[in-house]
């Protein structure tokens, strides 16, 4: 059996990821193959709960950035260990909202973590594992975070100053630069373009497998 893709959906807070996972797993099926989604943090019980730690204000105690970063690596390493190779061995694709791109923005890049402190638990946690394809959405942070507000309450990480936002997005941007894996699709236009950039995307991928 034919192992299964891994395809991750990237962007900052309302760049429309729901809507992009949606089109892409609506093509997956189309194309034969079976989809198991996910997300991060999260995607298995264990790394749920890990997910409400990360989100939640705390009030009174500060979460520390590299208590922040610890979390996200170790949700990230039950998700893959439990969901994300066994499905991808089965042969099943598998359809991700954020993978490791995120904390290497949001923490690397938002946060301002050194990649020297980042490399090891990428080293720990994936082992030289990555996705088939990443399609980042882009967006502006103060476009992505209205749109956001719409939706309800912010999570203690979208309540971040907007200089958090803009240092993770250009992380983002230099990330995507250097992965041939990955593609940048302007989350600024208008739904009707935007959609149209993620099937042609996904479609250049399915031309060259």
């Amino acid at each position: 059996m034919p192992k299964g893709k891994f395809i991750v959906i990237e962007g900052l807070e309302g760049a429309g990821k729901s809507s992009a996972i949606a089109l892409i797993k609506s093509a997956i099926e189309h194309a034969g193959h079976q989809v198991v989604s996910t997300r991060e943090p999260g995607g298995t019980p264990m790394a749920e709960a890990i997910r409400e730690c990360v989100k939640k204000d705390w009030q009174d105690e500060q979460v520390t950035t590299e208590a922040e970063l610890l979390l996200m690596y170790a949700a990230r390493a039950q998700l893959v260990a439990n969901v994300i190779k066994p499905a991808l061995n089965s042969g099943c694709w598998v359809l991700a909202d954020r993978h490791d791109m995120s904390s290497r923005a949001y923490q690397g890049g938002g946060r301002q973590v050194p990649d020297s402190m980042i490399e090891p638990l990428r080293e720990i946690t994936l082992h030289g594992f990555h996705p088939d394809l990443t399609l980042y959405l882009d967006v502006e942070p103060e476009v992505g975070l209205a749109r956001a507000r719409g939706r309800g309450e912010l999570d203690r990480i979208e309540q971040a100053d907007i200089s958090f936002f803009h240092r993770t997005r250009e992380k983002y941007l230099r990330l995507c630069a250097d992965d041939s894996n990955a593609v940048v699709i302007n989350a600024m236009q208008d739904m009707d373009k935007v959609q149209q950039d993620i099937v042609s995307a996904f479609a250049r991928f399915m031309g060259q497998q």
